[in-house]
């Protein structure tokens, strides 16, 4: 079914599936669990230490030899480092977020690495456009972790209409239907986090991936908009606590200090009160844990009847 989808085609993989670069969450146990299954699976340097990322690196190419990613955060301090690491180990595909890639993309583009910004904005793509972005992410507000302001519903088709390398959505996709809808709005593949932190090869803490498990549609806020860096996690003590200290005016730094190790707390210990758990909305759509291989087929299988459900309704 996606043999001529470009998207697949440019990643050298079956599926346009692509795992979220999750910091703490998205490693090579999950990344290369994924890769196998047909999607890209993604390390998220976020900011780990460069010893502990090439481990990562040198680990996933045990575990695959398929095609996987590296997610750079660019706001990150180990950003630079994180970027010598893809030169030296030549990853195949760098996904960016939080920031211009002008650097990333001179660096890895003539070394034939393929460079994929996340955007939140029609500005945002069109300028990473121009510096040579062989593909965009146009991530919405529902997605989990670091968020922008508009909807996946709004932003990717203005996404799509304004420039001319392939769109890949992201946020609110968490199954066959969203892969459809997102196709439907001109995307040509998908990122999904939030259902492969469920993942039976994902390392997070149970006490994480139970909480997913028993999201509704309401459970997350957007906490930390007055930093210029909100965040989209479960609604807990953590967040109201964030939410508290921004009524009173508290300064970007509180904030930040307040927001310093909970996501650890979270993935690693299994805090579900004072860790940040990130997730997006698409949260209240996934019902358990399993293997990441059996998470794509659902994927698919569910995209492929839903494309049989239109053609008759169109019949």
């Amino acid at each position: 079914m996606f043999e001529n989808n470009s998207v697949a085609k440019l990643l050298k993989i079956k599926y346009p599936i692509i795992q979220g670069g999750m910091a703490w969450v998205a490693d090579a146990d999950l990344a290369a669990a994924v890769s196998n299954a047909g999607g890209l699976g993604v390390i998220a340097a976020a900011s780990m230490p460069a010893e502990l990322l090439e481990e990562q690196i040198v680990k996933i190419r045990k575990l695959t030899d398929r095609p996987f990613a590296m997610n750079i955060m660019l706001l990150s301090d180990t950003a630079d480092d994180a970027l010598e690491i893809a030169v030296k180990y030549k990853v195949p595909v760098v996904t960016t977020g939080a920031g211009m890639p002008g650097k990333i993309l001179e660096r890895l583009k003539p070394l034939g690495t393929i460079v994929i910004p996340v955007i939140a904005s029609t500005a945002h793509a069109e300028r990473v456009f121009k510096q040579g972005a062989d593909a965009v992410i146009a991530e919405g507000n529902e997605a989990g972790g670091h968020v922008g302001e508009i909807t996946t519903m709004n932003l990717v088709p203005q996404v799509v209409d304004v420039i001319s390398i392939p769109v890949i959505a992201a946020g609110g996709v968490a199954d066959g239907r969203g892969m459809v809808a997102a196709f439907a709005l001109g995307a040509l593949g998908v990122q999904i986090g939030t259902r492969f932190v469920c993942a039976a090869e994902s390392n997070v803490h149970i006490n994480y991936k139970e909480k997913i498990i028993g999201a509704n549609d309401r459970a997350t806020v957007v906490t930390g908009r007055s930093t210029g860096h909100p965040v989209r996690g479960f609604k807990n003590k953590l967040s109201k606590e964030f939410d508290e200290l921004e009524k009173r005016g508290a300064l970007p730094g509180d904030l930040e200090k307040l927001g310093a190790g909970k996501l650890r707390l979270a993935v690693v210990e299994g805090d579900t009160e004072w860790g940040s758990l990130m997730a997006g909305q698409s949260a209240g759509l996934v019902k358990r844990i399993e293997p990441a291989s059996a998470i794509i087929e659902d994927i698919i299988s569910g995209a492929i009847a839903q494309i049989e459900k239109l053609k008759r309704f169109a019949d």
